[in-house]
């Protein structure tokens, strides 16, 4: 089946958040604001924000994701509290989707005042449900740097299968130095409880 015809959701629900597509206009302010709050912590590990966007960049960002979206390229999903769905608490996306297989990466960042709240966690187990039972996705991918221990402690408490580490396999988000990375999966197995 071509993927243009698939029925995707526009927005999830897991117990404590909405998970939706990026395409309400005033969505770049609102996360931009959420990029200046935790630029230094995403400035360590994304080469995306080695600067701070404007507000009229991080806009078009989100409408590219939206488009991208549409085009079932990938799946970018703000996150917001379910009470009231107004705090912004991260993104996270399937990404680099390959339909042939069918197989992807997932991505995810935080709102610093938000980490350490099990949100992430909560939202990877969502996405990965969704992509295994909804889009029958064969396998799931979280690649992240080794140095990386917040991101890497989501696919481990979720039960992703280590898979190994590629030394020396790509920059650091500031192009510095080499960094090795983890290489995490999921493949279609049951559900998540």
């Amino acid at each position: 089946m071509n993927p243009l015809l698939l029925d995707i959701p526009l927005q999830l629900e897991t117990e404590r958040l909405i998970l939706r597509a990026p395409l309400q206009t005033g969505d770049g302010e609102t996360v931009h604001q959420a990029i200046k709050d935790s630029f230094d912590e995403l400035k360590a590990w994304l080469s995306l924000f080695q600067e701070i966007p404007s507000v009229e960049e991080t806009e078009i960002l989100l409408r590219n994701a939206h488009i991208q979206f549409l085009k079932r390229e990938d799946f970018r999903f703000l996150m917001f509290d379910k009470d009231g769905g107004k705090d912004f608490i991260g993104t996270a996306s399937l990404h680099r989707i390959d339909w042939d297989i069918p197989k992807c990466e997932m991505g995810y960042w935080i709102h610093t005042k938000h980490s350490g709240h099990g949100y992430m966690t909560e939202a990877v187990k969502e996405l990965v449900n969704f992509g295994l039972n909804h889009l029958a996705f064969k396998r799931i991918e979280i690649r992240c740097e080794s140095r990386n221990v917040k991101s890497r402690s989501i696919p481990e408490k979720l039960g992703f299968t280590f898979e190994g580490t590629l030394r020396n396999d790509d920059l650091s988000a500031d192009g510095s130095m080499l960094t090795d990375t983890c290489i995490y999966s999921k493949t279609n197995e049951p559900s998540l409880s």
